[in-house]
């Protein structure tokens, strides 16, 4: 019995349009984000970007954001 080994690129080819195909694009890609570690280091982030605010002040640039982009047509 002999085995025909396909290059990995074809493999992972055949199982994304598989996926595509089962699943549909949304839920392949979120499937699929859950096998990624992600990059950077969110802590060091987060305190840089609400270095010195509150809860409330957070909370408050977000009403903020959303109620832009709920104008903006």
């Amino acid at each position: 019995m002999s085995v025909i080994v396909k290059p990995l690129a074809e493999i992972n080819q055949q199982a994304l349009r598989l996926l595509y195909r089962e699943l549909g694009v949304v839920n392949a890609v979120r499937f699929l984000r859950q096998f990624t570690s992600g990059f950077g280091n969110y802590t060091q982030e987060r305190d840089v970007l609400f270095a010195g605010k509150s809860l409330q002040e957070i909370v408050g640039e977000i009403e903020e954001q959303k109620e832009r982009s709920a104008s903006t047509p």
